[in-house]
């Protein structure tokens, strides 16, 4: 025996109750086989799994009708299938994932693509609304990457897109022109586009033309004869809107001298306020001056107020987007507001039907309108 044993021994009870379980969990002995009752309970509360078949019995319709409802096939009547999914998250039911996934053979996963090459308050709401929509469909986002091979050379899109089993993708912002790109949108998972025009894919584009022509219609209406357009970088977005600019100049019988045009970059307000300056400095300067975003406004507002002119009274400007910012700046902004809303939702619809059409869908191009947001920084000459 140990050194010191004995007197711990001798201060303990004298009599040890070594606890075990019986086989239900749920019965305690000690070592002279007495029950001890209610001493403790390892049975752990299991919760019921709510089945297609609970459901069926709770609303009296056939497990097959309350499957397809589920699965938001067109052959129940509408109501029905409002009642019987109802019923079902009233009840707690959760489908399986995979035992869907092997009868149907569909992931009920949906990629997003977004490079994020800007920080935009606009696709934050888009991306916010598509996970909404895909929710209410059934399906779950993922966001596609190219992940990083061990030799740092990295997959593409499309082999991340087939390695995760995506049902399909939407490319909400990325360099459309790329390789990896173009051969996601050719290869035969559905893909929908945002703001870009693939042929053969669904797209959904915002009404880039029509805005800017919209925009300096209200500039003309309010008297302006010089305007100028500072655009972003060059890319289907803004090889629309410089169009839609030079149809409404031509719209308004404005001669082409006075219809300006500068490069900048979207969301950079440093870009924006160099171009203001140099617009400004000009011998005939304009007289509103029309910008790629919202956020590129607060340069052109600094740069103007270093040059000790206001506005609206010297100079009237235009934002673009329709963000909250544009609400909260003083004077309030005048700019033109994307449905971002929309937008996500119109992609979302385009999916779904391309992923139930299969080889029988036909892709379909849909404009989204905007709306011109009058404000106090583009007034009356």
């Amino acid at each position: 025996m140990p050194a010191g044993a004995g007197r711990v021994s001798s201060r303990i009870s004298h009599k040890i109750h070594i606890l075990f379980l019986d086989k239900t969990g749920n019965m305690v002995y000690d070592t002279d086989c007495k029950r001890l009752q209610n001493v403790f309970r390892c049975r752990k509360r299991v919760k019921k799994v709510v089945t297609l078949k609970d459901i069926s019995n709770a609303c009296g319709l056939s497990v097959a009708t309350v499957s397809r409802a589920l699965n938001g096939l067109s052959e129940v009547r509408q109501e029905t299938a409002e009642r019987i999914r109802t019923l079902a998250q009233d009840m707690g039911y959760h489908p399986n994932a995979a035992a869907r996934a092997l009868k149907t053979n569909r992931s009920y996963d949906i990629g997003i693509l977004y490079e994020n090459r800007m920080h935009h308050e606009f696709f934050s709401v888009m991306i916010d609304t598509l996970r909404t929509a895909a929710q209410q469909s059934g399906y779950d986002l993922t966001f596609l990457s190219r992940p990083a091979d061990a030799d740092g050379s990295g997959s593409d899109y499309l082999q991340h897109a087939r390695c995760r089993g995506l049902d399909g993708v939407v490319i909400v912002q990325a360099d459309f022109e790329s390789p990896e790109v173009v051969s996601l949108v050719r290869s035969d998972l559905p893909c929908v586009a945002i703001d870009y025009d693939f042929p053969g894919c669904d797209c959904v584009l915002a009404e880039n033309r029509g805005s800017m022509a919209a925009l300096v219609q209200r500039a003309f209406d309010l008297g302006h004869r010089r305007i100028a357009f500072v655009h972003g970088e060059q890319g289907f977005v803004t090889r629309n809107r410089l169009e839609g600019f030079r149809q409404g100049c031509r719209a308004a019988g404005l001669a082409e001298e006075d219809c300006l045009l500068y490069p900048a970059r979207f969301h950079d307000p440093e870009a924006s306020a160099e171009a203001t300056r140099a617009l400004l400095s000009l011998p005939q300067p304009p007289t509103c001056i029309l910008y790629p975003d919202d956020v590129s406004c607060l340069g052109a507002l600094a740069e103007i107020k270093a040059m000790r002119r206001r506005v609206p009274e010297d100079v009237c400007i235009a934002g673009y987007d329709g963000i909250l910012l544009a609400e909260v700046l003083e004077p309030r902004l005048t700019t033109y507001l994307q449905d971002a809303d929309g937008i996500g939702r119109a992609a979302m619809a385009l999916l779904t039907d391309a992923i139930a059409g299969g080889d029988a869908h036909k892709p379909r191009h849909v404009t989204v309108p905007g709306r011109l947001i009058p404000g106090g920084t583009l007034t009356e000459r």
